[in-house]
Order: structure tokens, then C-alpha cells, then sequence
């Protein structure tokens, strides 16, 4: 997987094995942002099938008898949709072309993890899974409610402090593109 970066579109991916809180936090995070007047791009890799039109609706209809892509839209809302039967996983540098063009401030990427991209790592020790940080150097900072032996360059951040999170990723923002590499890993 190789992943090129737009020095033009701050990218953060937040990583975490399931049951961790991504979502939970993401939740917590975009109406901070967005009082800062920084606009957010969310791209979510899922694990299953999943589907945003309703049988029986003229979109899902149109989609299913061939468009590619779908795209609907109205005062309140719009959705472009692709049918990717082939597609093993879906490509994170496609999708970030595709929101390259809507010049959000900063995308925040939930899911990805093994992909190349600077990552701020959530880990919760209740879930006994491991710490990805050790094996990733894209992974920046870890937010955890537990204290963590973490590698050289890795930043400590509390879980729990959704208002530290929010200035840490706030000051991301700000700071692209010197973030677009990894960290450096001795050996």
C-alpha cells in the first residue's frame, strides 16, 4: 500500500482496534473543530457490506441497473455511490482524491490502520489487545485512559479529555504537512 500525500489536505487517520471508541471520539471531536471553524472530512472504513439507499427508490434502482457512479442529491443533502464488486478493500488515495476537490481543512481517516498515514492511536488496555504505536511509525500520539509505555516520539494523551484532543488535533491541522511522514524508529 503506498499512499501519497496532498500537501495541500491535512490527513489524520485515527486508528484502534474495534470496540475502542473511533467513533465515540470522532463524535466527541467534529463539533470542537468545527467551532474553530475548521471543516472536517470523515472517511470510515467498514468491515461489511453496507448500503445508503433503500430498495425500491429510484437511486437505488438507477445504481443497481448500471449508474456508476450514483449521485443524488438535494437542498439538504448529497451522496455519490459506487458499486466496487471487484475490490478486495477499498483505496484510501482514491477516496482522498475524491475529497480533494471539497477542500475540507483536515480529513480524519477512521479505520485504514495498516495503511501509510500519520495516525493518532486510541487504546484502551481493558481490551487486551496490543498497542499498535510499537509496530507502526506513523502512529503519533496514542490516547489511552491508561498509562502506557510508549516509543521515543510518541505523544501520552488522556482518552478522556476530549478538549486536549480536540487542541492536539487542532494543532495538527495547522501544522501539515511537516506531520506527512513517519516518525523516526531507532533501532
Amino acid at each position: 500500500m503506498t499512499l501519497t500525500f496532498d500537501a495541500q489536505l491535512p490527513l489524520l487517520g485515527i486508528a484502534a482496534w474495534s470496540g475502542t471508541g473511533k467513533t465515540t471520539l470522532l463524535e466527541a471531536l467534529l463539533p470542537r473543530l468545527q467551532a474553530r471553524g475548521i471543516k472536517v472530512a470523515v472517511v470510515k472504513h467498514a468491515h461489511h457490506a453496507f448500503d445508503i439507499d433503500q430498495p425500491g427508490k429510484d437511486s437505488y434502482r438507477l445504481r443497481e441497473a448500471g449508474a456508476a457512479p450514483m449521485l443524488i442529491a438535494s437542498r439538504a443533502r448529497t451522496a455519490l455511490m459506487f458499486n466496487t464488486p471487484d475490490a478486495a478493500e477499498p483505496d484510501l488515495a482514491q477516496l482522498l482524491a475524491q475529497l480533494a476537490p471539497l477542500a475540507p481543512d483536515l480529513v480524519l481517516v477512521e479505520g485504514f490502520k495498516a495503511w501509510p498515514l500519520p495516525k493518532l492511536e486510541l487504546h484502551r488496555a481493558a481490551l487486551g489487545k496490543p498497542l499498535l504505536a510499537p509496530d507502526d511509525p506513523w502512529v503519533r500520539a496514542v490516547a489511552s485512559p491508561d498509562a502506557l509505555d510508549l516509543p521515543a516520539g510518541v505523544e501520552a494523551l488522556d482518552l478522556d479529555d476530549h478538549q486536549r484532543l480536540g487542541d492536539w488535533v487542532a494543532a495538527w491541522q495547522r501544522h501539515w504537512p511537516q506531520q506527512a511522514q513517519p516518525r523516526e524508529v531507532s533501532t
